[in-house]
C-alpha cells in the first residue's frame, strides 16, 4: 500500500497547562510515526475561541497535523482521539493533489495576507518586472 496525505485538526480542551498539551500533542506525533505515517508539517493555534460551546468551555488549543499514513491508521488515529478526554473535537480529512501544493504554497508564504506571503508576492512581482526589462532590452 502507498501511503496518502492527510491533515488532523484538533481542539484540546483548554483546562490543560502548556506543558499537558505538548505531551498529548507529542503523543499523537508519536503514534503517526509508530504506525509508519509520516510527519510533513505541523501547526499550533494556540488558544482561540470556538464558534460554540463545547462541554461547557468557550476556547480551545487547536492543533493540526499534515501528515502521510496508510489509509488503514485513520480509523486507529480516529479511536485514539475518541479515547483521549483531552480531545473535545477532532477532523480528519484526505488531501488529494491541488490540497498538498496548496498547503506547500502556503508553508513558503506565496498565499495568504501574512507578511510572508506579500514579500514572497513582491519579490516574485519583482522577478517578472526583471525579466521583462531584460526582454525590452534585448
Amino acid at each position: 500500500m502507498s501511503l496518502k496525505n492527510y491533515e488532523s485538526v484538533i481542539i484540546l480542551t483548554p483546562v490543560l497547562s502548556e506543558q499537558q498539551m505538548q505531551d498529548a500533542v507529542k503523543g499523537y506525533r508519536e503514534l503517526i510515526t509508530e504506525q509508519g505515517g509520516k510527519v510533513i508539517h505541523e501547526n499550533n493555534w494556540g488558544l482561540a475561541k470556538l464558534a460554540y460551546p463545547i462541554n461547557k468551555k468557550v476556547t480551545g488549543f487547536y492543533h493540526i497535523f499534515e501528515f502521510q499514513a496508510e489509509p488503514e491508521f485513520i480509523a486507529t488515529l480516529e479511536l485514539s482521539y475518541r479515547r483521549d478526554e483531552r480531545v473535545m473535537r477532532f477532523l480528519t480529512t484526505a488531501l488529494d493533489k491541488h490540497a498538498v501544493i496548496y498547503n506547500e504554497r502556503k508553508r513558503k508564504g506565496e498565499i495568504g495576507n501574512t507578511k510572508a506571503a506579500e514579500a514572497a508576492r513582491a519579490k516574485k512581482k519583482e522577478e517578472i518586472e526583471l525579466i521583462e526589462t531584460e526582454d525590452l532590452e534585448d
